[in-house]
């Protein structure tokens, strides 16, 4: 029998739901660059990567902005490259899905519905933020709906899938895992496909123990063994869902877009001090790290020599 082995995601730049209460956050083109490398290096399988104005620190999803990081760290590392078409709640699809469009990604992420996005307590344990359109932002999520209807998602996958794009589908509740089975049963969808269930994000499930088993057992009900599972931990709740996933054969999401820390009260200083983290529970279960090229074979991915930067 074969070892087990696990893809370990980084998201290395923050989305717009990551303002920048942490100075370790990379927004520059060179910061994002030298996260990612060092990220892959400590055995981050897969990249997650958002761009952001340098000037601002707004996300952007102008092409040129992704073009500015891509080609160095495609021609410095292995790792496999995920483009996001979230982007920000604020932008029309179109414009969110551009970066995969035109720089035709091995994977892109893509949210699985319309949900309601709470990131407004962040003020009651923040008071200082770098760029001054955050605090606002944060304030007016109360009344914020990240939209991804059906007609958005049919439009970001038969996008990708003219690419040879595969994705990243971003499940942040068990409606979520429905419409990855809708699309799915539509053709849409091909198997093996990467499944990221994400928890304890406001507006969407919660990160209990049995919110994470409850999302494993849908999953496996719908997609049997055509789906590679995959667990994004929110906040404080990053490495506990990731211990949970790991021991029930799942694979892990980390990154400085998902949480700012490496323990209680302690920002993480980079992407690799949270990659080696989790590949330090990884391996102390005994759990062999998935490199790139068993990425994309476990995936079905079209390799690195067939994107556009």
């Amino acid at each position: 029998m074969s070892k087990r082995k696990a893809i370990i995601s980084c998201a290395v730049t923050g989305a717009i739901h990551t303002p920048s209460m942490s100075p370790h956050l990379p927004v520059t083109p060179e910061e994002i660059i030298n996260h990612s490398l060092a990220a892959a290096e400590a055995g981050a399988t897969i990249l997650h990567l958002h761009a952001r104005d340098p000037e601002t620190g707004r996300p952007t999803q102008d092409p040129d902005a992704f073009r500015a990081f891509l080609p160095q760290i495609k021609q410095a590392t292995g790792a496999v490259i995920n483009l996001t078409t979230g982007g920000s709640p604020h932008m029309p699809v179109e414009e969110r899905m551009r970066p995969a469009a035109e720089l035709k990604p091995e994977v892109a992420s893509l949210n699985m519905g319309s949900m309601n996005f709470g990131l407004y307590p962040m003020l009651d344990r923040f008071k200082e933020f770098k760029f001054d359109w955050e605090r606002e932002h944060l304030e007016n999520s109360r009344d914020l709906v990240f939209k991804n209807t059906f007609k958005d998602i049919e439009h970001i996958l038969r996008t990708g899938n003219d690419n040879g794009t595969r994705f990243e589908f971003e499940c942040y509740d068990t409606s979520h895992l429905y419409s990855l089975a809708h699309f799915a049963d539509r053709g849409l969808v091909k198997g093996p496909f990467l499944v990221q269930t994400v928890f304890g994000l406001l507006g969407g499930i919660g990160a209990h123990p049995e919110d994470v088993m409850h999302m494993k057992r849908t999953a496996d009900r719908l997609f049997g063994d055509d789906y590679v599972w995959s667990v994004l931990g929110a906040g404080r709740n990053q490495m506990n869902i990731a211990s949970m996933a790991a021991a029930q054969g799942g694979n892990v999401r980390v990154g400085l877009e998902d949480s700012l820390w490496i323990s209680p009260g302690t920002l993480a200083e980079s992407n690799a001090d949270q990659v080696s983290k989790v590949r330090g529970i990884l391996e102390g279960l005994s759990i062999e790290i998935a490199t790139p090229d068993e990425a994309r074979s476990i995936l079905g991915l079209k390799g690195g020599a067939n994107v556009a930067f």
